[in-house]
């Protein structure tokens, strides 16, 4: 029994290759063959282990000698790669992005956002350790500029990307939409989108970008969306609606956001399209509904209690934890006062040309900067100052201490107080979102100028997200973060197996124990070998270089 190899060419011109088994043997004089089976449709190792078997048949032992020409070599990193590729697949977004080249560099720009934030250039860079080539399959390589093009080609896909998602993941119908937004700085002033606004992150003197993030119940990003850098926050709630409505194709809709994003405008959009709505009110609101006596202070309690008037529901709670923490922080700003007094004090004890004047503007300046004004004031008393503390105004300062009301429009055989109370809680889960976006997957700063490849941008993070909020639940009992897991999984590479100078394969090695454990956890099973592919990947002054050596 051998392996018979041929190539023929067609009258095209296009080359084709076999590999038969066949069985020679002899009848009388003569010698005949008997074809086993076509192998040309396996892949090289299979044929290679085939080959290697029917060498060393009447012997198998001896395969141990031809270790003596067979040469090792470690391959790329393939474990944290081929992990946040089978979490894509999990979680359906590969086959949401499709199967073309530009799903591919879009998926590769996902896989290198978790694996390592930074610019389309850093994600080349990464692309020539991991064996990304392999694990998508490319059919030729790319530069920064393709991943820079990519960003538009996801943008311009954008909303039917996201509409696959969003059905291919609710299997029931989802009717409770959690959203809110967030601004993220930049460094240069470029951008198309960038402005001054309320900066979320503290940056001042930086131009921003605003970002919505549209999840379900459960924190589950459905949608992103990006807007000018002065856009406020009502502004960007119209635009969800419609695509919620139209877009996701949804009827029974209930949205839940902040008391900053859904106000009487917000709710009278909603009322026009018969979707409901769940938020809170201000301060200043509960003291008005106390001063009408629709509400009373004895109903703020721990347990979640509720008031109706005229068709709207107001949900009420003291949170003992937050009381706490308001009157921690208020002593600590008033006996910052008292310290800075008893400095001036002293301060104009022994300098008797000091004006009394002048240090107490500055202590009524901090008193004003601290927002404590209205119960704390300080007077000049024979040059001292002395400060004053209206108790009466302190208590009603006090009185709502960690105290909110939730409304919503939704009626009570709809759904109970506990569960409004838990689903306006679960906004939570968008700012968690919000916090990881910035700090572990970096959408900030920006290094894309055009409002399309910002978009693309942002949704790649957004996608990102969704996978490293998959890893870390699948991960919460193995007692590590996704960073560390994947930091791990990196080191898990590819063995090269050269048989010959020509001939070659991968193969992928036993995972050690901590890796085995976060592939037990995911329920993924690692392939024995993975098809070499040499695809190149290399930035563009990689290419220039050696386009000037050849």
């Amino acid at each position: 029994m051998y392996l018979s190899r041929s190539k023929f060419k067609t009258k095209s011109g296009k080359i084709y290759s076999s590999v038969i088994l066949r069985h020679s043997y002899r009848e009388g004089k003569k010698t005949k063959k008997k074809t086993i089976a076509n192998l040309s449709k396996c892949s090289k190792e299979e044929i290679l282990a085939i080959e290697l078997a029917l060498k060393h048949k009447h012997d198998l032992t001896n395969i141990g000698s031809f270790s003596k020409s067979v040469k090792l070599k470690e391959g790329l990193s393939f474990g944290a790669c081929w992990t946040i590729l089978e979490t894509a697949k999990k979680l359906n977004i590969t086959s949401a992005l499709g199967n073309s080249h530009e799903s591919k560099l879009a998926l590769w720009q996902i896989i290198s956002r978790v694996l390592d934030q930074g610019s389309r250039l850093s994600s080349v860079r990464l692309g020539e350790t991991h064996a990304l080539s392999s694990i998508l399959n490319l059919e030729k390589g790319f530069t920064e500029d393709n991943l820079y093009k990519n960003l538009k080609w996801l943008a311009k896909n954008q909303p039917e990307i996201e509409t696959k998602l969003f059905k291919k993941r609710n299997k029931k119908s989802t009717n409770i939409f959690l959203y809110d937004v967030t601004s993220s700085y930049l460094e240069g002033t470029e951008n198309a989108l960038a402005d001054w606004g309320y900066n979320r992150d503290g940056k001042k003197g930086k131009k921003q970008i605003v970002i919505g993030l549209l999840c379900d119940e459960n924190g589950i990003p459905l949608s992103t969306q990006v807007f000018k850098g002065n856009t406020n926050d009502t502004s960007t709630f119209a635009s969800q609606i419609i695509k919620v409505k139209n877009r996701f194709n949804c009827k029974k809709v209930i949205f839940v956001g902040d008391r900053g994003m859904i106000k009487s405008g917000q709710i009278e959009n909603l009322e026009t399209h018969g979707f409901n709505y769940i938020t809170a009110i201000t301060k200043k609101q509960i003291e008005t509904l106390l001063k009408k006596d629709i509400i009373q202070y004895k109903l703020f309690d721990e347990k979640v209690n509720e008031v109706e008037e005229q068709g709207i529901r107001y949900i009420l709670r003291r949170n003992p934890i937050r009381a706490s923490e308001m009157s921690q922080t208020r002593n600590a700003k008033k006996e910052s006062i008292e310290r800075l007094v008893e400095d001036r004090n002293l301060y104009l004890q022994n300098h008797p040309r000091a004006k009394i004047n002048v240090a107490k503007t500055l202590v009524t300046n901090k008193i004003k900067r601290l927002n404590i004004f209205s119960w704390l004031s300080v007077k000049a008393v024979d040059k001292k100052l002395i400060l004053t503390i209206d108790k009466k105004k302190l208590e009603e300062a006090s009185m709502l201490d960690g105290c909110y009301v939730i409304k919503t429009d939704i009626q009570k055989k709809d759904l109970e107080s506990k569960n409004i109370h838990n689903r306006y809680k679960d906004l939570a889960f968008v700012e968690s979102a919000f916090r990881t976006c910035k700090t572990n997957l970096e959408v900030r700063p920006i290094y894309v100028r055009s409002e399309q490849s910002t978009y693309g941008h942002v949704f790649v993070v957004m996608m990102s997200y969704m996978i490293m909020k998959e890893l870390d639940k699948c991960w919460e009992n193995l007692y590590l973060t996704v960073e560390e897991g994947l930091k791990s999984l990196s080191t898990l590479c590819l063995t090269e197996v050269f048989v010959n100078e020509n001939q070659s394969f991968q193969c992928v090695p036993n995972p050690r124990v901590q890796n085995k454990k976060m592939l037990d956890a995911l329920d993924f099973k690692l392939p024995k070998f993975l098809q070499k592919n040499n695809v190149k990947v290399v930035t563009k002054v990689s290419r220039r270089k050696s386009a000037q050596n050849n």
